[in-house]
């Protein structure tokens, strides 16, 4: 290693993206928008907006085929889109099960079935990582979202949304993603006469869907590239942001 080698300036390779919500929020819609986006879909859905997919990706073996076949041949996509991760997750335990003749993912006990599923998460990521690096290709992994008690040690205990995935799964994809957006509809207060003198205010839903990138105590969320905290749940103005910014340091 010489000084010569050292890089400097801010380089921009293809993003990796992790999208979470609830259902029909339009997760799927965003990522089809992105340039020639192929699925990996392991939940029937994707055929509705007929995008372009592989056949329905039901066991890790089939997965794991359809990534190296992104690697290994010539193509002309240029963003993979795993839908979605909660569905992918139990084909990964059941491949444990298979791997060491587990009845199911809580047959070894003290949750070590869960720590041999997080081997071949990293195993998965690994080969996506490889195909991002040598087809320049964006990845976009969707999930939906749960409501799980979040216990800081500084704090009461509160509610936030997150992944739908096991909490050791969760913690891998987060830190293997550059951003992890929470998508969501904004909502407005309005306030309304309650009878008596009184007001009454409520949250109204405006139909608009946002993808929401910093974090809150309501939900996670991260990004490594310096983009507002919220944004219209749109591949474009995902895009604008990215690029006119740069990534951060």
């Amino acid at each position: 290693m010489k000084l010569t080698d050292i890089i400097t300036g801010p380089q921009m390779a293809a993003p990796r993206i992790t999208i979470y919500g609830g259902a029909g929020v339009g997760k799927s819609t965003f990522a089809a928008s992105a340039p020639k986006a192929v699925f990996l879909c392991t939940e029937d859905g994707a055929g509705i907006i007929g995008v372009d997919r592989f056949p329905l990706l039901d066991t890790y073996d089939a997965f794991v085929a359809a990534i190296d076949t992104l690697t290994n041949e010539d193509h002309e996509f240029r963003t993979v889109v795993i839908d979605s991760l909660d569905w992918l997750e139990p084909v990964v335990w059941q491949k444990v099960c298979d791997i060491h003749g587990f009845k199911s993912i809580e047959d070894p006990g003290y949750g070590k079935g869960y720590i041999f599923a997080v081997e071949l998460w990293r195993d998965l990521l690994a080969r996506i990582e490889v195909l991002r690096k040598q087809k320049n290709m964006a990845v976009i992994m969707i999930a939906h979202s749960a409501i799980r008690k979040y216990e800081a040690p500084d704090q009461d205990a509160y509610d936030r949304f997150e992944l739908k995935l096991h909490k050791k799964s969760a913690d891998l994809v987060s830190e293997h993603s550059d951003i992890i957006g929470y998508c969501d509809y904004r909502t407005m207060m309005k306030e309304s006469d309650a009878g008596f003198g009184r007001t009454r205010t409520r949250a109204v839903g405006t139909g608009e869907r946002v993808l929401r990138t910093g974090a809150q105590p309501a939900f996670i969320a991260k990004s490594r590239y310096p983009i507002p905290a919220e944004l219209p749940l749109e591949w474009s103005a995902l895009m604008a942001a990215i690029t006119s910014k740069g990534e951060k340091k």
